[in-house]
């Protein structure tokens, strides 16, 4: 049966030959290309596409259907690269003043290798646990600063809740302070505020741009589906945070929201020490990307040869500018390399084929793996196509946690036997390692992972239980759209 959009039986004969013939090409060719470099289930999402409708399969996939940035973006990357590898010492691990685990060595050394940042020693984090705490730290920072501010955010808007910080970095302009603002183009155009926030960046002194910004009508093109999913703010390379939250309101603004009661529940880091310039230097790799102009003025402190003291961390950037899964290939080996618990916090959790099998391996050698997720969720084919992994987690020994609604958990954190953690942006889901810019900490300090585990404990304590028995008799037609949109997770 020819499922193409195509009617070739209301065509003259000679055209439903030419038709049939062209859709047998496509699929033919495609064997041989789509395969090239991507995983099984993403190539097979691909070709199921492009074999159920032909021609709309075949431009989708020519329009959506590379991971990586244009050349220009990749060459500025590995130009940064080079330029924060001559800035830093030779050495993945600085600061030997305390004895690392060799698989936490052993990571670090990956992570350098492959996002160009080091591990270093000497640094403070703090825990920002509420969004209100979150933005008044930043405000005090931001009335602090000198010399300069670097704001970046996946989704920011203009409303009562992030009027503070604005209004904050309008007085930092007044007195002399130089104010760059990223903002993600199509992860923040479609929130209210979003227009405001864009006329008052306009009429300020705020120097900003847009990442990745899809305007086909000024020339400025970007495949719609690579975003810049990153949150950071530094100030005078002293003060930075970073984590899951986004410069919003709680409720992002939206009425159906308002009407449901949702609101966001994230986590916000304020870090001191070599992470600050790690941080930063990511900053202005970003600002590069999308205005050419490269803050050598402000990105010139050399990360330290020498450190000691607090934390060890290491910042660790992924997406699709870098060669590799750089998010990835640190999950799995951290899980990996757990001995006795694991507690993933994900609002978002659709693991492709290897991080799947690194949390089900985990828990079958008896770890116990424990991973929150909400209740409800504002992604209808996320939500549904993570409910579809429930059943085979459970069964391996995974205990899941539902965060109770309204209220959605965006925290994106990892603890390891209450020794290591990773905290940022990025989710545990297919865009998250593909196709997101994201940055993640990876932290290897007592302190920091105590006052961690104190948060998760208290998103325990507002969760429920996920029953194996129970949850195996959710209806069939739930069943059904669970795994319909399953089908959909690799090319999300």
């Amino acid at each position: 049966m020819d499922l193409s959009i195509v009617n070739l039986s209301a065509l003259p004969l000679g055209w439903a030959i030419a038709v049939a013939a062209t859709e047998f090409v496509i699929r033919l060719v495609v064997l041989g290309i789509v395969p090239h470099k991507r995983r099984p289930s993403v190539a097979l999402g691909w070709l199921l596409a492009i074999y159920l409708i032909p021609f709309v399969g075949l431009i989708l996939f020519l329009l959506l259907g590379s991971h990586r940035l244009p050349r220009a973006r990749r060459e500025k990357q590995v130009e940064m690269n080079r330029l924060i590898r001559e800035n830093s010492p030779p050495d993945a691990v600085i600061g030997d003043d305390r004895p690392l685990p060799i698989w936490v060595r052993s990571t670090a050394v990956m992570n350098d290798r492959l996002g160009a940042l080091p591990m270093t020693a000497g640094n403070d984090l703090t825990l920002l646990d509420g969004y209100d705490t979150a933005y008044t730290a930043m405000v005090e920072a931001v009335r602090a600063a000198r010399r300069y501010v670097h704001v970046e955010f996946y989704i920011a808007a203009e409303d009562p809740a992030t009027a503070p910080l604005l209004d904050a970095l309008d007085d930092a302009v007044a007195r002399g302070v130089t104010v760059r603002f990223l903002l993600d183009h199509l992860g923040s155009a479609g929130y209210p505020g979003y227009p405001e926030l864009v006329r008052r960046l306009d009429a300020s002194g705020v120097q900003w741009a847009r990442m990745l910004p899809f305007r086909p009508w000024k020339l400025e093109y970007t495949r719609p589906d690579l975003r810049n999913h990153r949150k950071i703010v530094v100030i005078d390379g002293d003060v930075a945070f970073t984590g899951s939250q986004n410069c919003i309101d709680r409720s992002y603004n939206k009425r159906r929201n308002r009407r449901r009661g949702l609101r966001w529940e994230d986590l916000w880091v304020h870090a001191t020490g070599p992470v600050v310039d790690a941080l930063n230097a990511l900053f202005v790799t970003d600002w590069y990307s999308e205005t050419d102009e490269l803050l050598v003025h402000e990105a010139q402190d050399e990360l330290p040869a020498e450190a000691s003291g607090g934390l060890m961390c290491q910042v660790v950037p992924s997406g699709p500018g870098f060669e590799n899964e750089n998010n990835l290939r640190m999950i799995n080996t951290v899980l990996y390399h757990a001995q006795e618990r694991v507690d993933i916090v994900s609002p978002y959790f659709v693991p492709d084929e290897s991080s799947l099998s690194a949390v089900t391996s985990a828990a079958q050698r008896g770890v116990r793996i424990n991973l929150y997720v909400s209740e409800i969720s504002d992604q209808f084919f996320v939500y549904h196509a993570q409910r579809s992994y429930y059943e085979e987690l459970m069964e391996a020994g995974v205990t899941i946690y539902l965060y109770r609604s309204p209220t959605i958990l965006h925290t994106k954190a990892i603890l390891i036997d209450q020794e290591v953690a990773v905290v940022g942006s990025s989710n545990m889901d297919m865009r998250s390692f593909a196709l997101n810019l994201e940055v993640s900490t990876l932290v290897h300090g007592g302190a920091f992972v105590t006052d961690l585990d104190r948060v998760v404990a208290r998103y325990r304590a507002n969760s429920a239980v996920l029953e194996l028995d129970q949850w195996r008799q959710r209806p069939l037609g739930v069943k059904f759209l669970d795994n319909v949109c399953r089908l959909t997770s690799a090319l999300m």
